[in-house]
């Protein structure tokens, strides 16, 4: 099997990859390597806990890749340019064609609109254009988010439940479901949307809650929570989500549905900070009210039982593994990167 994954450098991608390798899949990456996150903080200053570090693109790639990038294909492309992703894909010819590719973070894509806009919903656009009249590919995999629900009006979150997005990420995720249906009912492009949520795990530099909360442990910073802590996610170790995508590749029960994939349990962010403690046991959990634009849709646990049922997943990694996992990681890594 053939694999082009679009965004494959990033955490998710990585994992997939790497299974993608070990069942004797042909894997090729495509990817822009561009980084919205800003080094300064809010001052406009370079903080000390970044000074520290050493990484770079290339360190992090080795980090991602170093045991299997003799076995993959690695080209860098933006998606919003649709005549290079026309030229590689008719080059490569993938069976499957896997979109991780976006602006990662809610925050970002509400500070980056036109960027959110141009790479989370045109570049999907542009893929979707080109997928069309591709007869060879079987498969186009979309990721989502969570975040297309908003508010949880209930919990267990199913996947029928109602699409009504807080923010610009959630917006454009939702536009790029909408999209694939039509492509796909106009085009008869299979396809496959995946909703994963607060995936956290080995080599994330996003800035997502699990390693703020782990960094801040190892370089002796507060946690600081909003409203008590008693948000809730459904944190996911990406080893768990990069599997559910393996699955989603491997069912022809995938085709033309629409999955929830994430643990399946809410753990409220004070749990979280508290479990953090455990390695850290002289850190400080200071809480605070939330800001404006910091708010966040309320959410907690979703319904993974059609991923279950359709899929055959079964996530492995409860927050406590997870974490320990993560902590152990970082751990091995502590003397280059704090």
């Amino acid at each position: 099997m053939r694999v082009l994954i679009v965004g494959g450098a990033g955490l998710i991608g990585s994992h997939l990859a790497k299974e993608l390798v070990e069942k004797d899949h042909e894997v090729t990456i495509l990817d822009g390597l561009i980084n919205y996150l800003s080094p300064f903080d809010k001052a406009g200053q370079l903080p000390q806990t970044y000074l520290k570090r050493s990484w770079s693109i290339s360190d992090l790639l080795q980090l991602r890749f170093n045991d299997i990038q003799d076995k993959i294909q690695f080209i860098r492309g933006d998606i919003r340019h649709k005549g290079r992703f026309t030229e590689i894909l008719y080059k490569k010819r993938p069976h499957k064609v896997v979109l991780l590719a976006a602006i990662p973070l809610a925050s970002e894509s509400n500070i980056f609109t036109e960027d959110a806009f141009s790479v989370n919903t045109i570049g999907a656009v542009n893929i979707l254009e080109v997928l069309r009249n591709a007869d060879f590919v079987d498969q186009f995999i979309y990721t989502s988010s969570s975040m297309v629900y908003g508010d949880f009006k209930k919990i267990p979150c199913p996947e029928s439940h109602d699409t009504d997005p807080l923010d610009i990420y959630g917006g454009t995720k939702l536009s790029g479901e909408v999209l694939t249906k039509v492509y796909s009912n106009q085009y008869d492009i299979p396809y496959t949307i995946l909703r994963p949520s607060a995936v956290y795990g080995p080599t994330d530099v996003n800035r997502r809650v699990v390693q703020i909360f782990l960094e801040n442990g190892f370089n002796k910073i507060p946690i600081k929570l909003h409203n008590g802590g008693e948000s809730r996610l459904d944190f996911t170790y990406v080893e768990d989500t990069a599997h559910a995508f393996m699955l989603a590749m491997e069912r022809s029960e995938a085709i033309n549905e629409t999955f929830n994939i994430t643990r399946g349990e809410g753990r409220s962010l004070k749990e979280m900070a508290e479990l953090v403690k455990k390695y850290f046991p002289d850190l400080v959990i200071e809480y605070e009210d939330v800001t404006k634009g910091e708010k966040r849709s309320e959410r907690g646990a979703l319904d993974i039982t059609k991923a279950r049922e359709y899929l055959g997943f079964e996530p492995q990694n409860s927050l406590e593994i997870g974490l320990d996992k993560y902590y152990n990681f970082l751990l091995d890594k502590k003397n280059r990167y704090f």
